[in-house]
């Protein structure tokens, strides 16, 4: 009897060995005896992933496997279940077990990541891009290794890509990502939604920051008992709302003005900054609701760690990054080295630590922003020092400078930190790419060998048009086109990779249209001066920016900046461009001499930008210049004595840049540049609070020759105290001056 035991269990094992080395077939020839079995209470989870591998396995074998509701498991099975006992929220496992093979996962969607991750890793799929198909290969014969166990689990709590992959549930699924709607019940800046101003300021000014010398309702007065409870009411009811959020965000507007009274003066004096009443303030409303879990934004004024106070054990600190640049990742970049400085002394002060991070030019969605080999490392770092979570914001719902490939390794790296950010990036775009990926790849290298040999910063805030001597060289946007010309010429017998191509493009063409305006009349410029002396826009101009925009519209591109124009408002600003042409002007080409420095960072042509014919439109950042806290004083020699009958100056009005009209603007003209005559004066008036952006002209008229125009605009003294900062000072801008 012993020796008959002794050869079944043999006889066992050893048909367990040659399935192990056979492996698990799971489809042969379209057909199957397994099928995928839930528990016949199933849940909603359950229901929906069983149908997602159903689908999928038609996809990639034709056949269908049926599913069954089922507590017990007889023969062949593919069992899915969720266990959120055993395994931990958003934790799955894969394991293959004799003919069974079985994917479990833990709570808040970890069956349907272990499916998905099971769809990708075995099936071969791959979701590239959001709102397009998944990858599907083909098999007649599926088969799966007999020994599989496979665990896994984020590498942090939170894992937001905030790009256009946001839209599409499946892409956020697949790629385990989630989303600040699903998790927060208030996120953000929220003062504003705890004390609403609207109603209160007016009534109890005292519940709102004294600054400045004044009540204003720019931040809250966090010492004051009232302002604790009516945010303790207001959380209630928005608890209520929205019963199964697992953060609430207690946190500062987007706005400077901390309460200065003497009461948060003493508080903040303890903790080195209103880092601490702010801190202090959220504390008492997470001691106040123990069992919710608070964010509160590090952010400008609170970015530093308090000195003393430490934050609850229910409250997560969420530091931005927003002044780091980005070629270098974040963890070796000098530019962040206060946002490492002060990472290190959350992190010594609470395990809870969230990263706000940024992965776009915000100034010019599309702009070519060579970041990517910054990115799956910047994530690294992030692990390494225990971080918790990261919202990666890119450019949200439109579409930017490859959002394809930037979302899918920011999601890659958040889930696994670990892997090598270069084999990533090459699968991706010989995927996602085909034929053409040789030529993207090329591209992507020679933009960024280009910005790295410049040591280009990449400011989140930046500007293409100022990177026109750097890596956006006329000559190197020459290589950058050629090598997208053949890119788009491998992909052209293929309509999906030609779209894939075409998007990519948008980058270069939206560079060349933006540079072309600052070129303006002269090489690479709009207009050209015909023989008979006349200005004409270049052949076929028109139609590039009518192309430019039909493809924008096509391929998802709603802004081109942050809060900014659409295509549409972009073409007719384009329109105005062409209608309205260039300007005669006695002042062309003259030499000019500034008495005060303009501001450094935003240089357009330094002095000629003053002469060259180029109005500034409506962006501050090229063809202006600018000048904070001094007055614009120049001096332009026309050459020879010379009639003028009228003087113009424009002036822009950008009130969220602190840029306003000039307080006064005196003309002076001179044969000699010693002794001058007033040739007009302009007092301007300080505007209302306004954020339109607008260009104002200031004209002088009156026959006079001259050879020498001095123009003098005073700087305003002070901020207006709605656009107050201790910060920044009253800028002035002006782009040409004009003589008739």
């Amino acid at each position: 009897m012993k020796n008959i035991v002794y050869l079944i269990i043999v006889f066992f094992m050893q048909q367990v060995q040659a399935q192990n080395e056979r492996g698990l077939v799971l489809v042969r020839d379209g057909s199957s005896s397994y099928s995928i079995v839930i528990s016949r209470g199933a849940s909603p989870a359950e229901e929906k992933a069983a149908g997602i591998l159903q689908d999928y396995l038609v996809r990639t074998t034709t056949c269908k496997l049926p599913i069954e509701r089922s507590s017990a498991i007889a023969g062949k099975a593919i069992r899915l279940s969720e266990d959120r006992a055993a395994l931990q929220p958003e934790q799955f496992t894969i394991e293959v077990k004799g003919p069974l093979l079985e994917i479990k996962g833990g709570a808040r969607r970890g069956l349907l990541f272990g499916v998905y991750d099971f769809i990708e890793n075995f099936l071969g799929c791959r979701k590239w891009n959001a709102g397009e198909p998944a990858y599907c290969p083909q098999y007649k014969e599926l088969l799966l290794p007999g020994q599989l166990h496979k665990t896994g689990r984020p590498a942090f709590e939170y894992r937001e890509v905030y790009y256009p992959g946001e839209t599409d549930p499946e892409y956020l699924d697949w790629h385990k990502l989630q989303q600040l709607e699903d998790l927060w019940g208030i996120w953000g800046h929220s003062f504003n939604k705890l004390v609403d101003p609207a109603i209160y300021f007016k009534s109890h000014p005292e519940y709102y920051s004294y600054f400045n010398g004044k009540r204003q309702p720019l931040q809250l007065c966090l010492t004051n008992d009232t302002v604790f409870q009516i945010a303790a009411e207001s959380l209630k009811k928005a608890f209520a709302a929205h019963p199964d959020a697992l953060y609430w965000s207690v946190s500062p507007n987007d706005d400077i003005g901390y309460c200065e009274c003497d009461a948060c003066r003493k508080a903040d004096a303890v903790d080195g900054g209103p880092q601490g009443s702010l801190i202090r303030f959220v504390n008492r409303i997470a001691a106040t609701f123990p069992d919710k879990k608070f964010t509160t934004l590090a952010y400008t004024y609170a970015a530093r760690p308090p000195l003393k106070t430490v934050p609850g054990k229910n409250v997560y600190i969420l530091l931005s990054n927003i002044d780091a640049y980005r070629l270098q990742p974040v963890g070796e970049a000098p530019s962040a080295a206060a946002f490492r400085k002060n990472l290190a002394g959350w992190i010594a002060k609470t395990p809870n630590v969230f990263v706000w991070d940024y992965y776009t030019q915000f100034t010019n969605y599309l702009a070519p922003f060579p970041d990517i080999p910054a990115l799956m490392p910047g994530v690294r770092f992030f692990q390494q020092q225990q971080v918790k979570g990261v919202f990666a914001q890119g450019s949200g719902a439109t579409y930017s400078d490859m959002a394809e490939l930037k979302s899918y390794l920011l999601a890659k790296a958040l889930w696994d930190p670990g892997l090598d950010a270069t084999v990533v990036a090459d699968a991706f775009i010989k995927g996602y790419y085909g034929n053409a990926a040789p030529y993207i790849k090329k591209y992507l290298d020679a933009l960024r060998a280009a910005a790295e040999k410049e040591k280009v910063p990449l400011d989140i805030y930046g500007n293409i048009v100022n990177d026109h001597n750097s890596y956006l060289t006329p000559a190197l946007m020459d290589v950058y086109s050629s090598l997208l010309d053949k890119a788009e010429a491998a992909a052209e017998p293929d309509p999906v990779l030609l779209k894939r191509v075409e998007r990519v493009q948008l980058s270069l063409e939206y560079t060349y249209l933006q540079q072309s305006r600052f070129y303006g009349i002269g090489q690479h410029g709009i207009f050209y001066r015909t023989p008979e002396g006349d200005w004409q826009v270049h052949k076929g101009f028109e139609e590039r920016v009518n192309r430019f925009v039909k493809r924008c519209n096509a391929y998802n591109v709603k802004e081109l900046s942050e809060g900014g124009m659409s295509p549409a408002a972009y073409q007719k600003e384009w329109q105005s461009i062409f209608e309205n042409g260039v300007r005669d002007n006695k002042a062309l080409g003259a030499a000019v001499t500034l008495k005060y420095p303009y501001v450094p960072e935003y240089p357009a042509k330094k002095e000629r930008t003053l002469t060259d014919g180029v109005p500034g439109y409506l962006d501050f950042s090229y063809n202006w210049l600018c000048f904070a806290g001094v007055p614009l004083e120049a001096v332009t020699d026309l050459g020879t004595v010379t009639d003028i009958r009228e003087v113009e100056l424009n002036f822009l009005e950008d009130q969220r840049h602190w840029i306003f009209l000039p307080a006064s603007v005196v003309v002076q003209v001179s044969d000699d540049n010693v002794h001058y005559r007033e040739y007009g004066r302009q007092q301007l008036s300080l505007p209302e609070e306004d954020f339109e952006i607008r260009r104002h002209a200031v004209r002088f008229t009156g026959a006079v020759s001259a050879r020498y125009l001095k123009i003098t605009a005073l700087n305003r003294e002070q901020l207006p105290e709605w656009r107050f900062s201790r910060t920044r000072k009253p800028i002035i801008a002006t782009d040409e001056i004009w003589v008739r």
